[in-house]
């Protein structure tokens, strides 16, 4: 009876609560399947530097407009797809990694977001645009993330087809088809709205954790693309869940609530998971036998 109360009694007596889990289902839906693709195509560190882009023009928003949803979603998509655009051109015209000019720009970017908004606001909005708060989530900021995620899983099963391939044998995707390099960036353009979405709740610094720790966590457990989605999405909708529990029950914020249980259960993968697992490599299951 008390685990159950513990359990429940957060999201049956308080709206907020609900609403909060509401949005982390959103955010699980939409970010699983491209944290997936993003450690499948090696591009985990990709996802962390565009989640640090997108803070200048979200900055930018709430310098004309405050803590206005709308202006902060424009600009953070604006500053996302700009980053991302100046990364690649760089990388063509001078021969220097994408990689590295990426993290040249995102640096850059984090430095300007915090100067942006510790000139105009105060530490509590500081904080506010670094790390979210998910219990604050409103109706209009919920239906974007929902918004968000219906578009991720809608274009995502357009391009699905191209972008296992790639993942799997890019070589051979550029051979048959020349669908490679649009689906590539049309993937990158799905990063960056999930990375808005996870803005909104769980702030810059940690936008991208509920993409890549639930996608680390399918890796132990799957060798497949679609299960590895499914666990993905689940894990991070649990990570969610008892995130929120264990931040209604105490002092530690919503947030990093949430990723610190993404972050144990990735450590309990990497220890028990039955695809490349530390006990598993021990303890190896028996062979078939002549």
């Amino acid at each position: 009876m008390m685990i159950s109360q513990i359990l429940l009694s957060p999201f049956s007596e308080f709206e907020f609560m609900r609403r909060a889990f509401a949005a982390v289902i959103a955010l699980s839906l939409g970010g699983g399947p491209i944290g997936v693709f993003l450690m499948l195509r090696r591009m985990s560190l990709v996802g962390d530097a565009m989640a640090h882009a997108i803070l200048p023009g979200a900055a930018i928003g709430f310098l004309l407009s405050g803590l206005n949803l709308f202006a902060m979603t424009t600009g953070g998509l604006v500053a996302g797809f700009a980053v991302a655009l100046l990364a690649g051109l760089v990388s063509r015209s001078t021969g220097v990694k994408e990689d590295a000019s990426l993290a040249t720009f995102y640096l850059a970017s984090l430095a300007l977001g915090v100067t942006i908004v510790s000139v105009k606001g105060t530490n509590v909005d500081l904080l506010h645009v670094l790390f979210g708060n998910i219990l604050a989530m409103d109706d209009p900021t919920l239906l974007l993330v929902a918004i968000n995620a219906t578009i991720t899983l809608l274009v995502l099963a357009v391009i699905y087809r191209p972008l296992v391939i790639e993942s799997v044998d890019p070589l051979f995707l550029r051979t048959v088809s020349r669908a490679g390099a649009p689906a590539h960036l049309v993937f990158l353009a799905l990063i960056v709205i999930n990375l808005v979405s996870g803005f909104q709740a769980l702030g810059t610094l940690l936008a991208v954790g509920l993409m890549i720790l639930p996608a680390g966590i399918a890796r132990f457990w799957s060798r497949d693309i679609t299960p590895m989605i499914c666990i993905a999405v689940a894990s991070a909708i649990a990570s969610g869940y008892i995130g929120l529990v264990l931040s209604f029950q105490t002092r530690i914020p919503s947030g990093p609530a949430i990723i610190l249980v993404a972050a144990m259960l990735y450590l309990g993968s990497v220890l028990f998971g039955r695809v490349g697992g530390v006990v598993s490599q021990l303890f190896p299951g028996r062979h078939l036998e002549a």
